[in-house]
């Protein structure tokens, strides 16, 4: 269990108890990554990984449980499930002799409700579902969180720890919202470098060197994403700020802005996103 800090905050430094994490693939190994990077001892960690990566076999050498039996493991405060959402009910079910009255299970399994955990476990566990993105892996994920009403307040700050170690956390009550969720933040980065990607084209259909083109579109959206996280005005003033009366900016922005242009398009596509994250969902 974690600690109450002078502020009131538990901190993953002192942190006493073990986290099971299940899967250390591209975000389970992002969580893992900023876990210790935050003080969390390498010893407070069971890793379930059959293709474990060498960093993971090196970390076994400073005290990381890699593949253990799960008799061997001990005093679980939190089973974070990292594993691809086709393979959970062979999984999951597996787990259950982990559980102790105090543990609380944090899935980020895409499309896996709260329903099919308590299914898989047993109803009386403490649950959460979460939605993270790719970019926890720089630290600078969102996290959106829905608690069962087994959760304690206890267990609560403890998966906020674990998940604002990769990025922001924000919690609803209503797992309803977790398909938009998904559309909005979890498939979102694939928005943003789709944007890249069509402006590094649209760059080259110009007349632009590719190589200059690929270069112009980077560092655009990255750099307009920095000054979008940093200023405290909204998006449409932002852009408003760009956009002179009658100039290039606003020329693109009316083709941009059009009926059938950017606004539309963004909403049928997080609409349908939405819906087969509700469909993934049974």
């Amino acid at each position: 269990m974690t600690t109450p800090t002078a502020h009131g905050a538990p901190t993953l430094a002192d942190f006493a108890g073990t986290i099971v994490l299940v899967g250390a693939g591209k975000m389970g190994g992002a969580m893992l990554d900023a876990w210790l990077a935050l003080g969390l001892p390498p010893a407070s960690v069971a890793v379930i990984e059959p293709q474990a990566a060498p960093g993971l076999t090196a970390l076994s050498s400073r005290g990381l449980m890699l593949n253990p039996l799960l008799k061997d493991v001990r005093e679980v405060s939190a089973i974070v499930i990292a594993v691809k959402p086709q393979v959970a009910p062979t999984v999951v079910p597996t787990l259950a002799p982990l559980l102790a009255p105090d543990t609380v299970v944090l899935s980020i399994m895409a499309g896996r409700t709260l329903g099919f955990l308590e299914g898989a476990l047993a109803q009386q566990t403490a649950l959460v579902r979460a939605m993270p993105n790719t970019p926890a892996a720089i630290g600078r994920g969102i996290t959106v969180a829905a608690p069962n009403t087994k959760v304690s307040q206890r267990q609560r700050a403890l998966v906020h720890t674990l998940l604002a170690a990769t990025g922001l956390v924000e919690w609803v009550t209503d797992e309803g919202l977790m398909d938009a969720v998904t559309a909005v933040s979890g498939s979102g980065p694939a928005y943003v470098f789709l944007l890249a990607e069509a402006l590094t084209l649209a760059g080259t259909s110009a007349g632009l060197p590719p190589e200059l083109a690929a270069k112009l579109a980077r560092a655009t959206v990255s750099g307009s994403g920095e000054l979008l996280n940093r200023s405290p005005l909204d998006p449409a003033t932002l852009r408003q700020n760009v956009t002179s009366p009658g100039g290039t900016t606003a020329a693109a922005l009316d083709v941009l802005t059009a009926a059938d242009g950017m606004t539309g398009l963004m909403s049928r596509a997080v609409l349908a996103a939405t819906r087969r994250s509700h469909e993934l969902a049974g």
